[in-house]
């Protein structure tokens, strides 16, 4: 069987694979937080079809080996950790990351991390996202605002009614007024910076999980030791460029197309081949 066919064939498959990341990415260009995929090839092995010989003075030149490729196939397919546009909001909740680092929140008992920062308040001031994970502080544990009072019964009153204002400041503190008196030790949105941020796992609803090769996560202050400083008002949004995206999908729907012609050339050949018997 002809090896170009299997070239063809390795070569439709990674750029399927290269067309299944784009258009994912434009599907999140909206997405708030994401971080956009790129997939990149290398060659597979190569047939060696004589080896390279050494120079012989005053006889012969050396000469190169002669070698035939055998098709392409996904070096990796990377996470681009770059900074995002901030789309100012005005929601005092609403927070982007200027600078490195995730938030970090609680679900189902584990930590994850997110860039997307649109945050609420329940209604017995716990600071969570849209799914309602916790969000943590640089102390790793649950935000809480705190307020109200008890009633007879002993039964915590939700205080966040009572809360006058409302603030968050670029190193992450947490400020509001209750009473017109404002709060002695604000709680700290932390940021968590990792050693390889390209080695964290995407695990669905804007959240990553560490691995093996993304580093023990390193909860900071913001601001602080390389942390990246808060915009409250402000999300991050996607870093996809559909320019970028949109050049780049033609590029892999002409890439699968050339592969396709490959196959049939190549069935063509065989075709001819079989018609050499009649």
């Amino acid at each position: 069987m002809l090896r170009s066919m299997y070239s063809g064939i390795s070569g439709m498959k990674n750029f399927q694979t290269k067309l299944d990341v784009i258009g994912n990415n434009i599907a999140n260009v909206n997405t708030f937080g994401y971080k956009k995929g790129r997939v990149t090839f290398k060659d597979m092995v190569s047939q060696t079809i004589s080896g390279a010989t050494a120079p012989n003075p005053n006889v012969a030149g050396g000469i190169n080996p002669k070698q035939v490729g055998l098709g392409s196939q996904i070096s990796a397919i990377d996470t681009v950790d770059t900074q995002g546009s901030l789309q100012t909001t005005g929601r005092v909740l609403d927070v982007g990351i200027q600078g490195d680092g995730y938030f970090m929140v609680q679900k189902d008992g584990s930590t994850f991390y997110t860039r997307a920062g649109n945050f609420y308040l329940d209604n017995t001031g716990n600071l969570v996202t849209s799914n309602g994970e916790f969000v943590l502080g640089q102390n790793e544990q649950p935000i809480v605002i705190p307020g109200g009072e008890q009633t007879p019964g002993g039964d915590p009153v939700p205080g966040v009614d009572q809360i006058e204002s409302l603030s968050i400041g670029s190193d992450g503190k947490i400020s509001w007024v209750i009473g017109g008196e404002l709060n002695d030790t604000p709680p700290v949105i932390g940021i968590a910076r990792f050693a390889n941020n390209g080695g964290l796992e995407k695990a669905g609803d804007n959240l990553y999980r560490e691995t093996t090769n993304s580093g023990i996560p390193i909860a900071k202050n913001p601001g602080a030791e390389g942390a990246g400083v808060l915009i409250s008002g402000a999300l991050e949004m996607s870093n996809v460029d559909l320019s970028e995206e949109f050049t780049e999908m033609i590029t892999a729907q002409r890439g699968f197309q050339a592969n396709t012609r490959i196959i049939t050339t190549s069935d063509e050949i065989l075709q001819e081949l079989v018609n050499l018997k009649r």
